[in-house]
C-alpha cells in the first residue's frame, strides 16, 4: 500500500503544480520557492531599533518588515512562543495576519504555523486560558488502570484547542524512552522508561491530535531519553549499543510509523556514534562525531530507509547549543538538509530589521549550495514536495477568518468540559509509593496546624488554598519555602506542627518556572540556590523524624527524587507535575495540586503507579 503522504503528493502536484510525469513528479517551485518552504522562523521577539541581543519586544502582532520577508521568500513556517499568544484574541489576529502574508506570496502556499505544547512542563499557550494538563509521565502513571484513555483525550482537547487559533503543528508528542534519572531535560515529558508504553501512548496521542486536524511532530529522532546533558545547552552523546538503541530508543518510533504515520519527526541534536560515527570539524577546528540532525545514516538512511518514514523531518531548534556552537547558521542548514532533514526549524535569529538580511543572505547562500552541486537538486525538490504534500493532505490554507475563529475559540479553550479531563488525569494520577502505619489519607482536625516545605512560596501557597478547599475543618498553616530558607524559623515550625508536607521538584527549576514575585518577600540574606536546596529539605525531614512529626514526601516533578527523600518520610505521593497560575480572586491553583490535597485529605484514592524505576 503506498504511503498517505506519497499518494496524497501525487494528487496534490498533478492537480495543482504541473502534469504527471512518472512516479514521481519534479514541482514547479522554483529553487527559491523550494528553500523559502524549507525554513521555519522564530517571530518570537522584534524590534526596530537596537541590537538583537537587547531586544525583548513580543511579536503579538505582525510587523511589516517581517510579513514582507514571508511573503519575499515564500517561507514555509513559522514557530509561536508564549510572547506571541498573550491572549485569544491577540493569537488569533496574529495567526491571520501571518497567513495573509503567506497569500501574498509567489508560490500562494499557507504557512505551518506551529508550536510546542506538549502539556505538563512545556506549554507555550497561557496556562489560566488553554488546557495544559500534566504532561506526559502522568498520562504514563494511569496507563495501568485506564490504558491509552488520557493519551488520547489530552491531545484531543490540545488540538481542537490549537486548531481553533489556527495553529496547525504541534512539536508533539515527545516519544524519547526516559532511561536515565539524571536526564535534565526530557524527564517527566517522557511517559516513561518502558519502550512499548511509550509507543502505544505516544501513539495514541499522534492520532489524537492528527484525527482533530493538527500535525505531529514526534520528538526527538533517534531518542533523547538517556541523556544527561540538555541540547540546549550543550551537544549529548548516547553510547547505546546498535542492540539497545533499536530495542529502546528507536522502538517507539518504528511502532508509531508503522501504526501512525506521523506528519512530522523531529530530529535530536545528539550524537550516537553506533549508529553514525561519522565526523565533521567545527567552526573552532576541532573533529567531532555528527550529531543525529545532520547524518545522512541517520535520518536517510535509517530512518527513511529501515523505518520507512516518508513524512516530513524537522530539525531540533537549530540555535540551541548543540548545533549553534560547533557551526554557522549557513552550514547548520546545508548539513541538515544533506542528512535528508526537509525543515529547518529556527535557522537564524530575527529580532532587528538588519536580521532580514541575514535571511536574504542565508537563502542566496543556500540556492548557491544547490547550484554548486553541495546539496542535490532533486532531493531538494522531492523535499519540497513532501512540505505542500503534507499541507494539502491537512487542507492548510491562508483564509483565516479571525472572526468566526474567535467565536469557536472562547467557546472551546479551557472548556468546562476540557478542564474536567484536566483534573481527572491529574487526579488518577497521584501515585502512592508509600504509605506506613497508614499515615495517609490525613485526618485532620479544627485548629490543626500543618507545616508545608515547598521549593518556594507560590508552591506553598498553592498547596495551602488547596487544602483549605478540601478539607472540612479549619486549619492553620505555615510554610517554609527553600527559596528563602530560615533555619530557625522552619524548625519552630516543625516543632509546632501536626503534619508535615514537603514538596520538591527536580531537577532543578529553571528561571522562568521558579515562583515569581511573591518570592521577593523572602529575606536574601537566608536565599539558597538550587544546588543547596536538596541539602536544606533532607536536614528538614530529619529533623521533622527527630520530633516525632507525620510526615508526607511529595515528588512534584520526576519521581527519581524518592530515593533520596522517600526514607524520611512516613508517606509518599508523585503528582509529575506542579504547574500553578493565580485567578483573578488571587487564588494560587494548579490540577496537581488540587488533585494532591484530595488525595491527602482521602476524598479521592491514588490510583497511579510509576513509570520508571527509583533506585
Amino acid at each position: 500500500m503506498l504511503n498517505k503522504y506519497v499518494v496524497s503528493t501525487i494528487v496534490f502536484l498533478s492537480g495543482c503544480l504541473m502534469p504527471l510525469q512518472s512516479s514521481f513528479a519534479k514541482p514547479t517551485l522554483s529553487l527559491e520557492q523550494q528553500i523559502g518552504q524549507k525554513l521555519i522562523l522564530d517571530l518570537r521577539y522584534f524590534c526596530q531599533q537596537g541590537t538583537a541581543k537587547q531586544c525583548r519586544t513580543p511579536v503579538t502582532s505582525l510587523p511589516d518588515e517581517l510579513a514582507a520577508a514571508i511573503t519575499k521568500h515564500n517561507i514555509g513556517g513559522v514557530i509561536l512562543f508564549s510572547e506571541n499568544t498573550q491572549s485569544i484574541e491577540q493569537t488569533i489576529n496574529l495567526n491571520s495576519q501571518l497567513q495573509q502574508a503567506a497569500s501574498k506570496s509567489s508560490s500562494k502556499l499557507p504557512l505551518f504555523i506551529s508550536i510546542d505544547q506538549e502539556g505538563g512542563r512545556v506549554a507555550r499557550l497561557p496556562r489560566d486560558i488553554a488546557t495544559s494538563f500534566t504532561g506526559n509521565m502522568s498520562i504514563g502513571a494511569t496507563y495501568k488502570k485506564h490504558g491509552t484513555k488520557y493519551a488520547t483525550q489530552t491531545a484531543t482537547v490540545i488540538a481542537k484547542e490549537l486548531k481553533s487559533l489556527g495553529i496547525n503543528v504541534n512539536y508533539a508528542p515527545t516519544v524519547d524512552v526516559n532511561m536515565n534519572p539524571d536526564n535534565p531535560v526530557i524527564n517527566v515529558r517522557s511517559f516513561g522508561e518502558n519502550p512499548a508504553l511509550v509507543s502505544k501512548l505516544g501513539a495514541a496521542q499522534v492520532a489524537g491530535y492528527e484525527n482533530n486536524g493538527v500535525i505531529t511532530s514526534l520528538k526527538h529522532f533517534p531518542g533523547h531519553g538517556d541523556t544527561n546533558v540538555d541540547s540546549h545547552t550543550g551537544l549529548p552523546q548516547v553510547n547505546h549499543s546498535k542492540e539497545e538503541i533499536y530495542q529502546q530508543d528507536l522502538a517507539p518510533f518504528k511502532h508509531i510509523i508503522a501504526t501512525q504515520n506521523p506528519g512530522m519527526i523531529m530530529t535530536a541534536h545528539i550524537q550516537y556514534p553506533q549508529l553514525d560515527s561519522s565526523t565533521f570539524v567545527s567552526v573552532d577546528g576541532k573533529s567531532m562525531i555528527k550529531p543525529a540532525t545532520m547524518s545522512r545514516t541517520i535520518i536517510t538512511d535509517i530512518l527513511r530507509g529501515e523505518l520507512n518514514y516518508q513524512g516530513v523531518v524537522v530539525t531540533d531548534a537549530l540555535d540551541m547549543a548543540g548545533i549553534s556552537h560547533f557551526f554557522t547558521p549557513t552550514q547548520a542548514v546545508i548539513n541538515t538538509f544533506s542528512a535528508g532533514v526537509d525543515l529547518a526549524l529556527m535557522p537564524i535569529e530575527i529580532r532587528t530589521p538588519d536580521n532580514l538580511a541575514t535571511l536574504d543572505k542565508l537563502i542566496e547562500e543556500l540556492v548557491t549550495a544547490v547550484n554548486t552541486k553541495q546539496l542535490n537538486k532533486t532531493e531538494i525538490a522531492q523535499s519540497a514536495m513532501r512540505i505542500t504534500s503534507l499541507k494539502n493532505t491537512f487542507k492548510l490554507t491562508t483564509n483565516f477568518d479571525a472572526f468566526n475563529a474567535l467565536v469557536d475559540a472562547k467557546q472551546i479553550i479551557g472548556s468546562q468540559a476540557h478542564r474536567k479531563i484536566e483534573a481527572e488525569l491529574a487526579v488518577n494520577a497521584i501515585t502512592e509509593v508509600k504509605n506506613n502505619n497508614a499515615a495517609l489519607p490525613l485526618k485532620l482536625t479544627k485548629g490543626q496546624h500543618v507545616h508545608i516545605i515547598m521549593p518556594d512560596t507560590r508552591k506553598c501557597m498553592a498547596m495551602q488554598q488547596a487544602l483549605e478547599a478540601a478539607s472540612s475543618a479549619s486549619l492553620s498553616f505555615s510554610c517554609s519555602s527553600l527559596q528563602g530558607y530560615k533555619p530557625t524559623d522552619a524548625q519552630h515550625f516543625i516543632k509546632q506542627a501536626d503534619v508535615i508536607i514537603a514538596g520538591n521538584a527536580t531537577p532543578n527549576q529553571s528561571a522562568v518556572e521558579i515562583g515569581g514575585m511573591d518570592d521577593l518577600k523572602d529575606d536574601p540574606n537566608f536565599s539558597l540556590n538550587s544546588a543547596q536546596q536538596p541539602k536544606a529539605l533532607a536536614s528538614l525531614l530529619s529533623y521533622a523524624q527527630s520530633q516525632n512529626k507525620k510526615t508526607v514526601f511529595i515528588s512534584l516533578r520526576a519521581p527519581y527524587d524518592i530515593a533520596q527523600f522517600g526514607n524520611s518520610a512516613d508517606a509518599v505521593l508523585a503528582s509529575y507535575a506542579y504547574n500553578i497560575d493565580t485567578d483573578k480572586n488571587n487564588i494560587v491553583a494548579g490540577p496537581a495540586f488540587t488533585a494532591l490535597a484530595n488525595v491527602l485529605l482521602g476524598s479521592t484514592s491514588a490510583n497511579g503507579e510509576l513509570p520508571v524505576t527509583i533506585k
